[in-house]
Formats: C-alpha cells, structure tokens, sequence
C-alpha cells in the first residue's frame, strides 16, 4: 500500500447537478448530450484536467468529481466552479443549465424519470428490476460525496470510529431538500429521509444508515459486505451488485481505493458551500482522530443506536435539533448540557479550524443563518406557488453559476 495515501493526505470529492430547463427549470434528461458535446463522442465520463465528469443513475445527473485524490481541499472550489462554467456553456445551447440543491422541488418522478440507458446500464437495470427506480429515492436526490484516504487496518478503524461519531450531525451544516412535489415536507432533509428507506426490499443494504462498529477489513467484510451479499442474492443470481458499492449506508468502506466514502451530504448551491461543509467534516475528524477529547477505545464502543436516532432528529430539524446527551456532547469535549446542533458545529468549529482554513466566510452563512435547506424555506415564506418556487430555484441557479452563497 506504498502507493496510497495516508490518513488526511488524499481527499476526493463528487458533486452531482441537475439539468434543467433554461426558462421553466423543469427536468431535462441530457446528461448523454452534454458528455458527448464535452468529449466529441459519448462517454460515461469525460476528463477534464483536475475535474472529470460523468453520468449518474438518472439521465438527468451530472456528477463532477476530482480526478483522482487531492491533497488538500484549498483552491478545488475554484476548480469546481470552472468547470460549472463549462458545462453551463454546453448547456446554452440546449436550453438548459445546472441546478443545485439536494432534490427537484416539483419534479414528476413517475412521468419525468429517464434512466442512464448506454454503456454500464446493466447495474443501473438491476437495481431498477429490484427496487424500481422511479421514485424521489432514486431519481430525485443530488449529493455531495467525501471520500477519506485510510492506509492499511490501523488508519481505517481510527478514520471508521471518527466517522460513525461525526455522522449523525453532518445534516445540520448540508440539508438542502425541505420541498418536494411543490410543498414542504416537514423535514430539512427529505433527501435523506428517502434514502433510509428507498432499499427497504432489502434492509441490510443501508442497515440503519450510520454504519456497525467494524474497525478491520476483515470485520467490514464479515459483518456487513458479506451480509448485504448474502441478502441480495435471492434477487441477484447473476451477481451483477454484489460488490463493495452496493453497502449503502450513510458512510461505506471502498477498500478497493482504501478510502471512506461518505455519502449523508446534501449538494449545495455553490462549490465553496460544498467546500466549507467539507473544511468543517475534515478538521472535526482530524480531532476524533488525534483522540484529542476521547481515546479510540472509547470512541469505537459508541453503539448504532442512539447515533441513529440523533441521525434521523437532524434531519429533520436540522441545526436546531436539540442535543442533550452528555455522553455524546462529551465525545467531542462540550460540558454543556444542552444545546442546538448549529450551537455543537460552532463550538466545534472554535476548537479545531484556524483563522486561515479556507472557506470560513461561506461556513459562517451557513452556520449564522442555517443550512441552505433552512435558507430556502425563509425565502419561500409560506408561498408554495409554482411562479415562487420557480423564482427561488431560479436563484439558485444563478448562485451555482457565479460562485455565490444564497441568502434567502
């Protein structure tokens, strides 16, 4: 493993996009006609310098994604935003352009979904023939995936632990989908709602979302890789999804890539919001890590449950998702008894981030004026009309396409 990169020395990050429709921001499933605009031919995925892009499950997703890991997340917005630029410009010419947040606010899953249908379509199939992909689950969720190099046993079990404590809290900084089908659903993160339950054929496959206390690959692989396997092999016989990527909990070990893929974040309206989330994940597991409050003993006995049930109260409430656990607040050296989880990130951001870490402005909207998913409800302010949730989303198109935070 002399070749892969130690433990917070290689990052990768993905960030997927829809593609709408230039004036009615409707759905527009040409993801196929942008690659093959980008590289002359079509193409799965099109390399460009530091940033590649590439297709999703729906024909409608653009993923952008770091060529490769980097060692350090300074200036990878810029190179983000370059490229949003680019792909903007193709889109011109058809009509269309990228738009942010976590899930189309009036997409139409049953008539609007259109499945990637070339080249590795067949797990796109088999998970279709499964699970049925023409719901908001499937078809309608964008994110924003961190990929965390470990190198060798020891790196993954430390990185792991860190991982499943932080998890739960990670919504408070990126929920970005309070709408769906026209109206508020209730939570500040539907996307993730959803995606506890879109595989429930077969439990095992996400489980309860924050992973098991497995600190070794061999414990992965025993406890849940060869679970998943198991489980979903009466439905594929042909073994087409019995791989390492079919384990869809909240955070998955890639020993493929010797790196943890953490999969909870909400896409938001720019790559330096994108960017700030990630700063602030980073510099908190860095001190999970550095055992900093609490040993990786005791970090790596913390079972699933009451990290589940946190989990599924921030994503509805979000940052103002109460915490009065002492036990779990202790986890991260916080002696107050109770606070907010946008208090915890504060706190948080207070003992581990200094004053030059990149991407603080765009961290200090999200942590003064709440997740954009937060930001978005304000600005609809009670006014589910189509022309008002047209005018917001159109915003947030603009903020994607420029660079900029959105203020509600």
């Amino acid at each position: 493993m002399e070749d892969t990169p130690h433990i917070f020395s290689g990052y990768g990050i993905e960030l997927e996009y829809m593609i709408v429709g230039r004036d009615g921001l409707n759905i527009l499933p040409a993801a196929d006609r942008l690659l093959e605009a980008a590289a002359g031919s079509l193409q799965n995925e099109v390399e460009m310098g530091d940033i590649a892009w590439s297709n999703e499950l729906a024909l409608h997703v653009v993923e952008l994604k770091t060529n490769g890991p980097v060692s350090s997340v300074a200036g990878v917005a810029e190179k983000f935003q370059t490229n949003i630029s680019r792909i903007n410009d193709l889109l011109a010419g058809m009509g269309a352009r990228l738009m942010p947040s976590a899930m189309h606010p009036w997409m139409d899953v049953l008539r609007e979904t259109k499945l990637w249908p070339h080249g590795s379509r067949i797990i796109y199939e088999a998970y279709n023939r499964i699970f049925g992909c023409q719901g908001h689950g499937w078809s309608n969720v964008q994110s924003t995936h961190l990929n965390l190099a470990f190198n060798g046993d020891d790196e993954f079990g430390r990185l792991h632990a860190a991982v499943r404590l932080l998890l739960p809290m990670l919504p408070a900084l990126a929920a970005s989908s309070p709408l769906v089908d026209g109206r508020a659903t209730g939570l500040l993160d539907t996307r993730l709602e959803y995606y506890r339950f879109n595989q429930k054929k077969v439990p095992s496959i996400s489980g309860e979302v924050v992973p098991e206390p497995a600190y070794t690959r061999h414990d992965y692989e025993k406890i849940i890789l060869s679970r998943n396997y198991r489980d979903i092999a009466p439905f594929d016989p042909d073994g087409i999804l019995q791989f390492e990527w079919l384990n869809s909990r909240g955070a998955i070990a890639r020993f493929e890539r010797s790196a943890i893929e953490i999969r909870v974040l909400d896409i938001q309206e720019c790559p330096r919001a994108d960017l700030a989330v990630v700063t602030a994940i980073i510099a908190a597991l860095k001190a999970l890590v550095a055992e900093r409050w609490q040993s990786f003993a005791t970090q790596a006995v913390v079972p699933i449950q009451p990290l589940a049930r946190l989990f599924a109260s921030v994503i509805r409430d979000a940052d103002q998702t109460v915490l009065a656990d002492p036990e779990y607040l202790k986890l991260f050296g916080i002696t107050d008894k109770k606070l907010t989880a946008g208090e915890f990130w504060m706190a948080l951001m207070e003992k581990t981030m200094e004053s030059e870490t990149p991407y603080l402005a765009e961290l200090d909207v999200i942590l003064q004026q709440g997740p954009l998913g937060r930001r978005i409800l304000k600005a609809v302010d009670g006014d589910f009309s189509h022309e008002k949730l047209q005018d917001i989303y159109g915003r947030l198109c603009s903020c994607l396409a420029v660079g900029e935070m959105f203020l509600g």
